[in-house]
């Protein structure tokens, strides 16, 4: 007599549901982690062209603080945008606008800049706004720089082995430029999923507006003055009544020494622009600019207008001469 049939073995089926189980955690993990974090990894801000040819460069919070970082800081030296762009598509070949701490030989930073060639410290390099600054010093040396093709210019202060690769970001370096100079209004968004590792607030809002821009363009206002108790010196952000919100005044001038000579409108979009591009890193929560209002989380990031009503519009039509930013704490 037969034996009975033996049920088919099921360690097999097991072993692939448990894979199958483990890949949707690892999955999940990662989605939690991206949508966290604002997408610290990939893809979490957009640019758009303002000129309607459907140009868009997307890309990650951390790359938006370091080119907002780069345009600060041109723009504080009253470099014209063409410098600004030529910058960024530096930073975009040599380092994917990221502040790396490895590169060819003793390369460093956002412009792969080497301690041996007299660029300055392992420290200094990798400091955005220092290595930002070298840049700038060295470009302003070449004759006629805004002139040249992008890629001529960036070669004659990079001294690459590649230097035909810069121009392939001139269309990309172009569309950052434009939005964080503040030539273009409203055409930069991010999801502004705030960092879970920084704690950030208004001091720190304001520490790296004075870092980007400069103490000569934007002076630190004192971590608990608030806007009814003195009157604020031009350029100066202070905190309002309600603890969470930065005013950044703007001024005809555009700063004690009046090298930004560009008009309110630009300078104002240029701050509300980097308010966003740094939404993550310093948690803000809203920023208000001109009638219009981005706010973090928001699954589209469009700038919308604002009402000017009770509840979160008032006073947001009436601050052209101003940008609000307010944090989360």
């Amino acid at each position: 007599m037969s034996e009975p049939p033996r049920p088919p073995k099921r360690r097999g089926r097991l072993f692939r549901f448990g894979a199958a189980f483990v890949v949707m955690l690892a999955v999940a993990g990662y989605l939690v982690v991206q949508y966290v974090t604002g997408g610290a990894g990939g893809p979490g801000c957009k640019v758009v062209s303002a000129d309607g040819d459907e140009a868009a460069y997307e890309f990650s919070p951390e790359q938006a603080v370091n080119a907002a970082t780069i345009t600060a800081v041109g723009t504080a030296r009253g470099l014209p945008e063409r410098a600004v762009t030529i910058a960024l598509a530096t930073a975009l070949q040599e380092s994917a606008l990221r502040n790396i701490e490895h590169g060819d030989r003793d390369s460093l930073g956002l412009f792969q800049q080497r301690p041996s060639q007299g660029w300055g410290t392992e420290r200094e390099i990798m400091d955005p706004v220092y290595s930002a600054g070298e840049f700038y010093d060295h470009l302003v040396k070449v004759p006629d720089y805004t002139r040249l093709p992008l890629t001529v210019a960036a070669q004659r202060v990079q001294r690459s082995g590649y230097p035909e690769a810069y121009a392939k970001h001139e269309p990309d370096a172009a569309l950052l430029a434009a939005a964080l100079s503040g030539r273009a209004a409203a055409v930069l968004t991010c999801q502004g999923r705030p960092d879970p590792v920084r704690v950030s607030g208004p001091d720190a809002v304001r520490s790296a507006l004075v870092r980007d821009f400069g103490r000569d363009a934007v002076e630190q206002a004192g971590a608990e003055v608030a806007a009814d108790e003195r009157k604020p010196a031009p350029g100066e952000p202070v905190t309002e009544t309600d603890g969470r919100t930065v005013t950044v005044p703007l001024t005809a001038d555009g700063g004690p020494d009046g090298r930004d000579a560009r008009d309110v409108g630009e300078r104002g979009w240029q701050v509300a622009h980097w308010a966003v591009a740094n939404a993550s890193a310093l948690h803000i929560k809203r920023v208000l600019y001109d009638g219009r209002e981005w706010t973090s989380g928001r699954t589209n990031g469009e700038w919308r207008p604002v009402a000017d009503d009770a509840k979160g519009g008032t006073g947001a039509r009436k601050a052209a001469n101003s940008v609000r930013i307010v944090t989360a704490q």
